[in-house]
């Protein structure tokens, strides 16, 4: 059993989770004073955008492993430090290439974090029971961060400029670097073997070919170099794998995905982040720049669905004493799927209750069946691989979501391009956001036409990103129902 301490351990576990979830709202609603301040290209804000989650992706399996050595708690106050510095880079970046690169940085830090918060908690509860209660908070504090993001995000574009969205990482990782040290107990691997630094060199080396790839696809559309680019990628992910089954003590331990229950849960959460995020890039701006929401107004709308959120990931835990875990993980999918259903009837005039009613279904499906299937994951792991496994559900997560972005993003860009007349000017092609200033400079019947057209290709795009969220959630939710059967997850609903 565990006391106090560690409770108040948990706590300060949270503060990183609930950063990185506000980072993932705010930068949605200050896209469009991004696109008016510092005019990206659509490539360059889809980069802005992913950039930090593709960073993540590629770092999050060597992060977890460095933290298996040298320690979870040193790890993740190193990154901590880095991640400040990293968002008054931002904060104060004077173009959108100084963006893109500060975004990397914070990539860079956030990728020590993640791993080293579920591992920890590995290692501070070891009770299955407190464990899942303890994960259930976790998951509360990912979704609790959604709703502050907004709402004090837009409270601070509108007071101030874009760059303080990122200044309020700081506080946030001031009061962990000043805490942590006292609450949280170092925890490493006690035999973790040789560091093996050409795994860490393919790992990182087979992700970014493939991230070129599909930024190009997104750029220019599906040519020989952007495949050739991913074949590339996918061929050095081959090598690192087989280099994994020859080491006697590899990188990344090959061996957690035969169970059966990992596997499926990482899958599974991949996936569906890989919709869910997809619309996050969306949304904001449909309530900003189609519907004419204020940020806070856009914001607080939006919070009846991160209610939802902590209320599903408060219940997973209770739930799962009573219902098979496949069923609760299969269910929550579906219901999230019948959220992005609803969003197939948003219109250019209105459509702001069906997107109320969308984000709910999809916060609360969502926030139960990954709090679940995150318990699955850590409690798969022996203790002390618990940063390497972490580290996969993590890179499942974040490569799940900036995915969802490039690929999610590029097609919805792609409808948006196409339903626009021919002869419009080239910024209002690339970004709604660019639609909107370039109106402004046009004549007052010029200008409300260009609009129209623009708000009705924007949310015609939405309509398709939403059917293919629709396809993957159910899919995911099937699979989900197959691989998390009873008896894989007899142990984790002890």
């Amino acid at each position: 059993m565990v006391g106090r301490k560690q409770w108040w351990a948990l706590a300060v576990l949270v503060l990183p989770v609930l950063l990185i979830s506000v980072d993932m709202t705010v930068l949605g609603f200050a896209l469009p004073f991004l696109s008016e301040d510092l005019a990206p290209t659509g490539a360059e804000q889809l980069w802005i955008v992913d950039i930090y989650s593709f960073m993540l992706a590629g770092l999050l399996v060597l992060m977890g492993t460095l933290g298996d050595r040298i320690g979870r708690r040193k790890l993740l106050l190193m990154g901590a430090a880095a991640f400040g510095a990293a968002s008054v880079l931002a904060a104060f970046s004077t173009s959108a290439f100084m963006l893109i690169i500060a975004r990397a940085l914070l990539g860079v830090g956030g990728a020590t974090l993640m791993p080293s918060t579920l591992s920890l908690i590995r290692s501070i509860f070891t009770d299955p029971k407190q464990r899942r209660i303890a994960i259930a908070v976790w998951s509360a504090g990912f979704s609790s961060g959604m709703a502050l993001g907004p709402v004090l995000g837009g409270w601070l574009l509108e007071h101030f400029w874009w760059g303080s969205v990122f200044l309020i990482n700081v506080p946030v990782m001031l009061v962990l670097l000043l805490v942590g040290p006292f609450v949280l107990p170092e925890a490493r691997d006690p035999k973790p073997g040789r560091f093996d630094p050409l795994s860490a060199l393919l790992s990182l080396a087979a992700m970014l070919p493939v991230v070129y790839g599909i930024k190009l696809v997104a750029e220019h559309g599906f040519t020989v170099k952007a495949a050739i680019s991913v074949l590339i990628g996918l061929g050095l992910g081959v090598v690192f794998v087989r280099r994994q089954h020859r080491l006697d003590e590899p990188m990344l331990d090959l061996k957690l995905f035969s169970n059966r229950a990992f596997s499926g849960s990482v899958v599974t959460n991949m996936l569906g982040v890989f919709a869910m995020v997809g619309l996050l890039f969306l949304v904001p701006q449909y309530l900003q720049l189609v519907l004419g929401l204020s940020p806070v107004v856009a914001a607080l709308w939006m919070l009846p669905a991160t209610v939802a959120g902590i209320v599903g990931a408060l219940l997973a835990a209770w739930l799962a004493k009573r219902i098979r875990v496949s069923l609760l993980v299969s269910g929550g999918l579906l219901v999230a799927a019948v959220g992005f259903l609803a969003l197939t009837q948003v219109s250019s005039g209105g459509g702001l209750a069906y997107v109320v009613v969308a984000f709910t279904l999809l916060g609360g499906g969502v926030a139960l069946s990954e709090t679940l299937t995150n318990d699955l994951v850590i409690s798969a792991a022996p203790a002390e691989r618990a940063g390497a496994a972490s580290a996969i559900s993590e890179t499942g997560f974040e490569l799940g979501g900036a995915l969802g972005t490039a690929i999610l993003g590029s097609v919805a860009t792609a409808v948006y391009r196409s339903g626009l007349p021919e002869g419009t000017a080239e910024s209002a092609r690339d970004t709604l956001g660019g639609a909107v200033a370039t109106a402004q400079q046009l004549d007052p019947a010029a200008g409300q036409a260009l609009l129209e057209s623009a708000r009705e290709a924007f949310t015609q795009g939405m309509h398709v990103t939403a059917w293919a969220g629709v396809a993957v959630l159910v899919y995911t939710g099937v699979q989900a129902f197959v691989l998390l059967d009873r008896k894989k997850n007899s142990a984790v609903r002890s």
